[in-house]
């Protein structure tokens, strides 16, 4: 089901020409997260799969969206337009000694944790 629901995604996007200027800005990165959450759950890909267009899913991005809209905001419209009810979860993890690390794998430690969503506060 992931291999269909990324070829219909990959079809659509290529189908997508004429758009707003919110959706064109979006439409790539949408894709792209949309792409990366069917290859990390099946029941996700057959949402996406038996789901809307990727137009309308794009419409539904951009509605309300103002003169600007967070990646994030953007991944959680779309994900919640095929999956009504999910969310997402965002991490990023800080390596202070990355500018000293070739290509060697890093020391463990601990890692540094933010929530993006945290840090934006409610949106």
């Amino acid at each position: 089901m992931k291999d269909l629901a990324i070829q219909k995604l990959d079809k659509e996007l290529k189908e997508l020409k004429k758009s707003s200027q919110h959706i064109n800005v979006m439409k790539k990165p949408v894709h792209d997260a949309l792409v990366d959450f069917c290859e990390q759950n099946e029941e996700f890909a057959q949402a996406v799969y038996q789901g809307e267009s990727f137009k309308a899913c794009m419409e539904a991005v951009a509605k309300d969206a103002g003169s600007a809209l967070s990646d994030l905001e953007a991944y959680r419209r779309a994900v919640q337009f095929y999956f009504p009810g999910a969310d997402i979860r965002v991490q990023m993890r800080i390596n202070l000694c990355a500018s000293v690390e070739e290509d060697e794998e890093p020391a463990p430690t601990k890692p540094v944790i933010l929530d993006l969503f945290d840090m934006m506060g409610e949106v």
